[in-house]
């Protein structure tokens, strides 16, 4: 019977450098090592609403996320069953006609606001980390990215995080920081603790 593959849960405020930190962890492993599974991408499709209310979504909510078919997924990839992962297509707000097939691995690493705020993810997780940044280094990271990669405007950005982002972090994303095993300060830039994770990870390869 083969092993169960290792799932770690990477959670952290809206630009606390969860992405950072994973991808500072996979650089350490070959591609066919660990899988990468992103929370961003199971929103909950929204092609049966109008636009206008799709446009009214807020994303840093628990109830945006598809977490059924993600659990769903990742059982499938627990037991070394490929699944068809979801793409969410922003410009129209709801998920796309693509999928991406994606084959298991050693390691699953799942990443997300809100994937310590569900009890059925956190009891499927072997570790489980919490990426924690200071709010005025997460909100200057998310207007660069908003701007820069997401054409957005300074209001804008301002205005969703005031209204949604900042609630959010505080009613659903801070609390959840209480079922992490690890609490990683400053994300990708805590070289000592992404070294720490990297050697937990091939400790536990090595014994399987």
């Amino acid at each position: 019977m083969r092993d169960k593959p290792v799932v770690i849960g990477v959670a952290g405020g809206s630009g606390s450098g969860k992405t950072s930190v994973t991808r500072s962890i996979c650089q350490r492993f070959t591609d066919k090592t660990i899988l990468v599974v992103e929370q961003d991408y199971y929103y909950k499709d929204q092609s049966h609403l109008p636009l206008e209310e799709r446009l009214n979504t807020n994303y840093d909510h628990p109830l945006a996320f598809d977490n059924d078919l993600l659990i769903d997924h990742l059982r499938d990839l627990m037991n070394h069953k490929p699944i068809e992962k979801p793409v969410y297509d922003y410009k129209i707000h709801t998920r796309s006609d693509e999928v991406i097939h994606v084959k298991p691995k050693e390691v699953i690493i799942v990443e997300g606001i809100l994937i310590l705020e569900d009890p059925r993810l956190v009891d499927l997780m072997d570790i489980k980390v919490f990426v924690d940044t200071d709010a005025d280094l997460r909100i200057i990271r998310r207007l660069l990215r908003d701007i820069k990669e997401r054409g957005r405007s300074l209001d804008s950005v301002i205005d969703q995080y005031i209204n949604s982002v900042r609630p959010a972090h505080l009613q659903f994303i801070e609390p959840s920081k209480r079922y992490a095993d690890i609490i990683i300060p400053e994300g990708g830039q805590n070289h000592v603790a992404i070294d720490i994770m990297a050697s937990k990870i091939e400790t536990i390869l090595a014994k399987k």
